[in-house]
């Protein structure tokens, strides 16, 4: 590859991280400030809920549509505008006052945020398949970087800042980041695929039922990562208080320990996957996660569960990145789409199906249904071996 070639697409890579890292800062600042928005408005757990489903609503009707005008705009234009959209949106909750005006501006948000996920993914696969490296863990361990900071800087100003001005602040920052990088971004062409040659992605293909088949399997160990995403965000601290008598504070540690090795796991994931590959970073992945997650549910001590916790967060990393990967690499801004989508439908999934699972059972039996996703995840990367390998 000629030096400026390499330049170009190393400039590009620092550009999409920057992205990924800006969309977690704000997500996670948005999340922080949720219990005082709840008070603002007014809105009851069963109120708030829903409205809190604006933001999956809007993600899972975006994400389809922006896998189209990536298609043929560019993914790197669609990242620009669906950055602009998330900084100028993430303003709009602390200005209602009601239940159902937050569900309505959090659809807007949720929109922003699902196109800039399935734009950005996007953008990282055509630079995977042009870098002939499997760096696309870095990017959503900058996605994970960027949520600890947003959420650490949302505790430090919860204090001295209402709402209000907090996510108008993430607003400025949000299009001052853009401004820098979005010019960049645009001025850099996305990245013509290389040649193939053997065990090297191919481009992507037409969507036929074979094709589209394939994605759909991919998406289904996005699922499956993603659900115990969700699961844990939501479950994991009420686990640990009510079934190991922890405090609050211990408690939320369990919850930090899984999230940090899950961004450990995806700094780390490129020398991994160099490594082993793809199918068996994936099958080992979700067969480590499935056992920590069955030592993180049924551990009699809470260090115990703590240790379970890092081993799934360490397991479950690099398991969405790859899916969605192989995914796009298949069909391009349409795969990313639909495996996004299928993800996404497993974090929306997950919190619910625990707590039904928990009313009927308990809830470590519950959440071990984690690990029986993840352990389906590793069955499917190796039954999908072949594909993976292309």
């Amino acid at each position: 590859m000629p030096g400026h070639e390499r330049s170009d697409l190393t400039r590009l890579r620092a550009v999409i991280t920057t992205f990924f890292a800006l969309d977690g800062f704000v997500f996670a600042g948005w999340v922080v400030r949720i219990p005082a928005i709840k008070h603002q408005t007014g809105a009851s757990a069963s109120a708030l809920g829903l409205a809190l489903l604006g933001v999956s609503a809007g993600a899972v009707l975006t994400m389809t549509l922006t896998g189209r005008l990536c298609r043929r705009y560019g993914s790197h234009q669609v990242t620009v505008i669906c950055a602009v959209l998330l900084s100028l949106s993430v303003a709009l909750p602390p200005l209602t006052h009601s239940a159902p005006a937050l569900g309505a501006v959090l659809l807007v948000f949720g929109s922003a945020y699902g196109g800039i996920n399935v734009a950005f993914n996007s953008a990282a696969v055509d630079l995977v398949r042009a870098m002939r490296r499997p760096i696309m863990p870095s990017f959503h361990a900058a996605f994970s970087l960027g949520g600890m900071a947003g959420a650490g800087l949302g505790g430090l100003v919860a204090g001295a800042l209402t709402p209000t001005w907090h996510l108008l602040g993430l607003t400025v920052i949000g299009l001052l980041v853009t401004a820098v990088a979005g010019p960049a971004l645009l001025r850099l062409r996305p990245p013509e695929p290389p040649e193939s040659s053997p065990g090297e992605p191919v481009a992507p293909r037409r969507l036929d039922a074979r094709t589209r088949g394939l994605v759909i399997t991919f998406g289904l160990v996005a699922l499956c990562t993603a659900y115990g995403e969700g699961a844990l965000a939501d479950w994991s601290a009420l686990h640990l208080q009510q079934d190991l008598g922890a405090t609050a504070g211990a408690a939320a540690v369990g919850y930090s320990c899984f999230a940090l090795a899950m961004t450990v796991g995806r700094l780390t994931g490129t020398r991994l996957l160099e490594r082993l590959g793809r199918t068996r970073t994936m099958a080992f992945g979700g067969a480590t996660a499935a056992s920590g997650m069955l030592l993180g549910a049924l551990a009699p001590s809470l260090w115990a569960a703590f240790a379970g916790f890092v081993v799934t967060g360490l397991g479950l990393a690099n398991l969405f990145p790859v899916a969605v990967e192989r995914a796009g690499a298949l069909a391009g801004p349409d795969g990313v789409a639909i495996a996004s989508t299928l993800g996404y439908g497993g974090m929306l999934l997950g919190p619910p199906a625990i707590g039904f699972m928990a009313d009927w059972f308990s809830l470590p039996a519950a959440l071990t249904s984690v690990a029986v996703l993840a352990a389906t995840a590793a069955v499917i990367a190796v039954l999908t071996r072949n594909a993976a390998a292309r």
